[in-house]
């Protein structure tokens, strides 16, 4: 490749991400009453948004399908074309139809006007024309104009395109503020993903408890505690009050530290080396609000103790990273 021929693609991606951002920002000056409007059509809306559209806007309206979908609005794509033939009976009385057509003259979105005009539901427009037949029939019509696509031949589209996804996200994020959904809302729509997870799972999902917590009674040597830190391989152990109550924590740290002072291990005892008032995680707290304390203060375990101080288990970074947490 010769640097002239470099130097020209680099050019025209400029240039198509230059035109782009202008007509989106042209976009932001045309969010008005109506933009309001459609949005309180889908908040009372008692069942779901029908998105339709053909090709490219096709590919749009699912993705905005998609979004709604998973920030709290019921949603899915219908095929305009499929639906003249048969799908038009996944639209019901309680939906709301959104329509995505550039020209706003698309015969297969046309063709299902006077249908959508006899089940008596809302129409959302979203076309490059306030003009046309879609943009009038339409109880809310959304401009996703653009004044000329990126493409330098004005044919292909691109701007268009962006913009409408652009409005669709709008439209999305501004219903997700409206209805109060929030992070665990989200993660139910993703359970199966690492954001599901890291919004989901608790700290009792994933801790080590009753026969599975390494735990030892202030006062007992420190070989002992040695053998307990073995047996449950956590690479630590609570130490514990007559109560359960956790009064400190030993970790392969400390027991560093113990040998570097020429500490007698053979007869020192566990009070001596362990380290008092640690970090602690509550069973309800999130796991990855666990994950940040143990990053935050650079320690790999975390007792877990119940409203009265007591261990009731233990967690490490090899438990948050088998279930996904980081």
């Amino acid at each position: 490749m010769t640097e002239i021929s470099a130097s020209r693609l680099i050019e025209s991606a400029q240039r198509t991400i230059a035109l782009e951002q202008a007509s989106i920002a042209d976009l932001a000056g045309r969010i008005d009453d109506s933009f309001v409007q459609a949005c309180q059509l889908i908040l009372d809306c008692p069942g779901r948004v029908v998105v339709v559209g053909m090709g490219k806007s096709g590919h749009i309206g699912r993705k905005i399908a998609a979004t709604l979908a998973s920030t709290g609005t019921p949603a899915f794509f219908v095929h305009p074309a499929e639906a003249s033939h048969g799908d038009m009976g996944m639209i019901t009385a309680s939906d709301v139809v959104l329509a995505l057509s550039n020209s706003g003259t698309t015969s297969e979105i046309v063709t299902l006007l006077p249908l959508i005009k006899r089940l008596d539901i809302p129409l959302i427009s979203m076309t490059g024309n306030p003009h046309s037949v879609l943009a009038q029939s339409a109880t809310a019509s959304l401009d996703a104009g653009v004044e000329k696509e990126a493409c330098p031949l004005n044919l292909a589209p691109t701007s268009s395109t962006t913009v409408t996804l652009v409005l669709g996200d709008a439209l999305a994020l501004a219903l997700l503020e409206a209805r109060g959904f929030t992070p665990e809302d989200f993660a139910f729509s993703h359970p199966g993903g690492a954001l599901g997870r890291r919004l989901l799972l608790k700290v009792e999902d994933v801790m080590h408890s009753d026969d599975e917590l390494p735990a030892v009674s202030r006062g007992v040597p420190l070989r002992e505690a040695l053998l307990e830190m073995t047996r449950k391989s956590l690479g630590m152990t609570l130490i514990l009050d007559s109560d359960n109550a956790l009064a400190g924590i030993f970790t392969d740290g400390d027991l560093r530290r113990a040998l570097d002072r020429g500490l007698d291990t053979r007869n020192a005892i566990i009070d001596e080396v362990m380290t008092v008032g640690g970090k602690t995680a509550r069973p309800e707290m999130l796991a990855a609000e666990a994950l940040k304390i143990m990053q935050d203060f650079k320690i790999n375990s975390l007792p877990v103790v119940n409203d009265r101080q007591q261990a009731i288990g233990a967690l490490n970074m090899h438990d948050l990273l088998r279930a996904g947490v980081m």
